[in-house]
C-alpha cells in the first residue's frame, strides 16, 4: 500500500562539514507507561523489575533510549503526576535498589534511561506543601497562596480569579489550615510550585542532579507551558478572557483564552537554567551528554524559543506535536507534508527535529488515524530527520481498548461526571496493559485482574504472534529501525514533494553516496508514481527495502522507477 524504497547508487561522493554527533541526535526513544508495561510481582500493576525483564525486547526492536512516565512516590490522584517525594520510587513500582538494577541493565544493553521530570507541581501530600500550608518559616511561598474574598451571603471563599483547571472547575482551592487559597492548574491534589521563589528553583535543580547521579541520561519535562503565571505588579493575577469555544462549557479550561496561565516569558529562562545544570553535571562528572526534552505543545513560534538562542542553549528539543494536532483519519498527503514542513521550516539552524504521533495522553495512532495507516505512519516517523519517539505498543499497531464508565479511572474522564460522553476525555484506552503473548492477561501479569483490562484482541495482537508471523507490523518496524541506523537517515538531508494530485507524499534522504526514497500514498485510490521524475539522479530500477502489510509488494522486489504502484486507502 505504501512503499518504502531503498536505493543504493554510487554517485560522485561529497563530504559534509565535520560534526561531532551526540547519541540523541538521531535517537529512537521508546515511551514506557510503567503501570502497563510488565508486572513482575503479579499485583496487576507494572513495575521496575518488569521493565528490567523486557529491556532486551526494546534493544531488539532498535531503541536507543527508554523514557519512563513517572515512577516517583505518589498518592496516585493523577497516576504518578502528583509526586509526594521527588527523590523516591513509588512502592507499587519497587524501590531505589530496583531502580539501580534497572540502570545497570540499561547500561549493559547500551540503552539510555530517561525519566519524566514533573516540575510544575507536587502532590498536596508532599512535605513541602504540608509545611507551606502550615505557614512554616522558609516554606511560606513554596506554592502560590492568596487570600480570597468571602461571599457575604454564603460565607464561602470566592476563587481569586476566573482561572480554570485543566481538569475542569476553578483552579483555586481553599485551605482550612492556612485560611487561604492555593493555585492548581491540574487537580487540587497537585498544587503549583512557585518558581518566583529561588528556594524552589534550587530544590528542583537538586532533583535533577540527584537522578543524574544515579545514572539517568536525561529528562522529559512534563507540562512545561504552565510553569509560570502572569502576575501583576501588585501581586494580583488578571482574569483570562473568554474563548467562546462552542465545544467548551464554562467549567472547561478551554472556555478561557489561556494567555496568562500558559507560555509566560519566565518559563524559557528556567528551561535554559535546567539545560545549564545538565551540561555542567556532565562536564564535572565526565559522563556522557544528558538530554533535555520538553512537553510543550505551544504555538510553533513559541515552541522554537525553547531551543535557546544564539548565546544560551535551551532544551535539546521541545516535543513536536504538529503531526498530532494537524492530522486526523481523513488527512491527506498534503496535510502530513505541511505538518512536517512546519517544524523543519521553523526550527532554528543547527538544532534537532523530533516526531511524535502517540503517547499516554492520546488515543492510539491506529484508532485516531486508521489501522490501515499503521505501517505507513511508522515508516514516516522512522525515516524523517531527527529523533523518533514511539509510545509502547505502537510498533504492534495496537488500537484503543474500550472501557466502560465503571472501568474508567482517568481523572480527566471521571471529572466530567458524564457516563455517556466520558470517552471523549478519557486517556485510559491507550494506557491498557501491553500484550506480550496470548496467555492470561496477555502475558502482562498473572494477577486475577489488572489495573485496566487488556484488549479483547490480545490473542492475535501481541509480540509473540507478530514475531512468529511470516510478516507483521512488528517485523516491519524492526526493519525500519535497522535501516534508520544507516548514514542516509542518521546524517542525510531531506527533500519532500507531493505528487499524484497531492495524494502521494514522497521524500528523499541522502548522505554522500547513499540515498533512499520513501513513497507514501495517503489517497483513497491506487496511484502509479513516477519516482524518477520527482527527484534527481534516480536509477531506472529500484529495490524495495520494506513496505506495509497491505501493499502486496515483497521486500527485495525490483520496481520500475517510472511506475511504482502505491495501493489505495479506499477501505478507510
Amino acid at each position: 500500500m505504501h512503499q518504502f524504497i531503498k536505493i543504493f547508487l554510487l554517485l560522485s561522493a561529497f563530504w559534509c562539514a565535520a560534526h561531532s554527533y551526540e547519541w540523541y541526535e538521531s535517537g529512537n526513544f521508546y515511551q514506557i507507561y510503567p503501570r502497563s508495561f510488565m508486572d513482575s510481582d503479579n499485583d496487576g500493576i507494572g513495575d521496575l523489575q518488569g521493565i528490567k525483564s523486557k529491556l532486551q525486547y526494546l534493544k531488539d526492536i532498535g531503541m536507543d533510549g527508554v523514557w519512563l512516565s513517572p515512577i516517583y512516590k505518589s498518592p496516585n490522584a493523577d497516576f504518578g503526576y502528583d509526586i509526594s517525594d521527588f527523590r523516591d520510587i513509588h512502592s507499587l513500582f519497587g524501590t531505589l535498589a530496583d531502580f539501580d538494577q534497572l540502570v545497570t541493565e540499561c547500561n549493559r544493553l547500551d540503552l539510555k534511561l530517561i525519566l519524566d521530570f514533573v516540575p510544575n507541581h507536587s502532590s498536596n501530600e508532599h512535605e513541602w506543601f504540608q509545611k507551606s500550608e502550615r505557614n512554616e518559616s522558609g516554606y511560606e511561598d513554596y506554592y502560590i497562596w492568596r487570600t480570597p474574598q468571602i461571599d457575604e451571603v454564603s460565607n464561602i471563599p470566592v476563587p481569586i480569579n476566573n482561572w480554570i483547571s485543566i481538569f475542569r472547575y476553578p483552579a483555586w482551592k481553599w485551605s482550612e489550615i492556612r485560611q487561604q487559597m492555593y493555585y492548581h492548574i491540574f487537580l487540587y491534589q497537585q498544587p503549583d510550585l512557585n518558581y518566583r521563589n529561588p528556594k524552589v528553583v534550587q530544590e528542583m535543580k537538586d532533583v535533577l542532579k540527584f537522578w543524574m547521579s544515579k545514572g539517568v541520561s536525561g529528562f522529559r519535562v512534563d507540562a512545561i507551558p504552565h510553569l509560570f503565571e502572569k502576575m501583576n505588579d501588585d501581586g494580583t493575577f488578571p482574569d483570562e478572557p473568554r474563548s467562546y469555544d462552542p465545544n467548551c462549557d464554562m467549567n472547561d479550561h478551554c472556555s478561557l483564552n489561556n494567555i496568562y496561565t500558559h507560555d509566560q516569558p519566565e518559563t524559557y529562562d528556567m528551561v535554559y537554567q535546567w539545560r545549564k545544570v545538565l551540561d555542567e553535571f556532565a562536564a564535572e562528572n565526565k559522563v556522557g551528554s544528558k538530554v533535555l526534552m520538553l512537553e510543550s505543545g505551544a504555538r510553533i513560534d513559541l515552541n522554537m524559543i525553547y531551543y535557546g538562542n544564539a548565546t544560551i542553549p535551551g532544551a535539546h528539543f521541545p516535543f513536536n506535536f504538529e503531526l498530532i494536532k494537524n492530522t486526523n483519519i481523513n488527512s491527506t498527503a498534503a496535510d502530513y507534508k505541511s505538518a512536517v514542513d512546519l517544524w523543519l521550516d521553523n526550527m532554528p539552524a543547527g538544532h534537532i527535529a523530533n516526531w511524535v504521533l502517540g503517547n499516554h495522553d492520546q488515543h492510539r495512532i491506529a484508532s485516531r488515524l486508521g489501522v490501515e495507516r499503521g505501517d505507513l505512519l511508522n515508516i514516516l516517523l522512522q525515516t524523517l530527520p531527527g529523533v523518533a519517539i514511539t509510545y509502547q505498543g505502537e510498533e504492534l499497531v495496537m488500537t484503543n481498548v474500550h472501557l466502560s464508565w465503571e472501568e474508567t479511572v482517568d481523572p480527566a474522564a471521571c471529572n466530567t461526571n458524564d457516563p455517556i460522553n466520558y470517552e471523549k476525555a478519557s486517556r485510559d484506552p491507550a494506557r491498557t496493559p501491553f500484550p506480550w503473548d496470548d496467555s492470561k492477561n496477555a502475558g502482562f501479569s498473572n494477577a486475577d485482574s489488572t489495573w485496566l483490562p487488556v484488549g479483547d484482541d490480545y490473542k492475535t495482537v501481541n509480540v509473540k504472534a507478530q514475531e512468529a508471523a511470516a510478516n507483521s507490523h512488528l517485523k516491519i518496524f524492526k526493519k525500519l529501525t535497522t535501516i534508520r541506523k544507516e548514514s542516509m537517515f542518521r546524517l542525510g538531508n531531506y527533500t519532500g514533494i507531493l505528487s499524484n494530485n497531492n495524494n502521494v507524499y514522497s521524500y528523499k534522504r541522502q548522505h554522500e553516496n547513499e540515498f533512499a526514497v520513501v513513497v507514501l500514498n495517503f489517497g483513497k485510490s491506487q496511484e502509479v508514481v513516477d519516482v524518477s521524475s520527482l527527484f534527481t539522479s534516480i536509477p531506472s530500477k529500484l529495490k524495495v527495502y520494506t513496505s506495509s502489510l497491505e501493499s502486496g509488494i515483497a521486500d527485495g522486489e525490483i520496481l520500475d522507477a517510472s511506475k511504482v504502484t502505491a495501493s489505495d486507502m479506499s477501505d478507510l
